[in-house]
């Protein structure tokens, strides 16, 4: 089998596995709690730490950012998904795939990519629409809060289920051919 062949078999992997995680993680929207102007959805963050995982950064982002498309288009969720997801995933990704094999901090750096990072920008974004100048800081506190609630809920529901695949062999490794297991 050429090289190409098995780029594509990968991809091919990944794909389906990204397009089953986002519908997942879309036919889970209805679990949802309101907080403010936002919902905060922990299914969420449980996608984002086991595709982060298995998947990789760019397969989290990109699953997290066709939720966050669907879930609007649906009228499930809010704009605030969009940062509310997307660093979460990429924090996971690229956390795991840089130091390997450890499946509970690359599922807890979720609350930092979401419950602070997709948070301060969140509130850099849209402060000024849902809060007034002079509770700024009101504001800052507020989505870090929110968020970080969603977030850490949903993390732990990640490692849990991560570690329920690693006992039955499914892994990163799951994901890749042969070749690219060996570089």
């Amino acid at each position: 089998m050429g090289i190409w062949s098995e780029i594509v078999e990968v991809n091919t992997k990944r794909f389906a596995a990204t397009a089953v995680f986002t519908a997942i993680a879309v036919i889970l929207s209805p679990f949802f709690f309101p907080v403010g102007p936002t919902k905060c959805y922990p299914a969420q963050h449980l996608v984002n730490a086991i595709t982060g995982v298995l998947l990789g950064p760019m397969w989290a982002l990109i699953g997290a950012l066709a939720t966050s498309v669907i879930r609007n288009a649906l009228g499930l969720g809010t704009v605030f998904a969009f940062p509310g997801s997307v660093f979460g995933a990429i924090f996971v990704g690229l956390l795991y795939w840089l130091t390997w094999k450890r499946y509970l901090e690359a599922a807890l750096i979720e609350v930092v990519g979401t419950g602070i990072v997709g948070a301060l920008v969140s509130w850099a974004v849209f402060n000024p629409i849902f809060f007034p100048e002079q509770a700024a800081a009101l504001g800052a506190v507020f989505f870090v809060t929110a968020f970080s609630i969603s977030s850490i809920a949903g993390s732990i529901m990640g490692y849990i289920i991560l570690h329920a695949f690693k006992r039955v062999g499914v892994n990163h490794k799951t994901f890749m051919t042969k070749r690219t297991e060996q570089s």
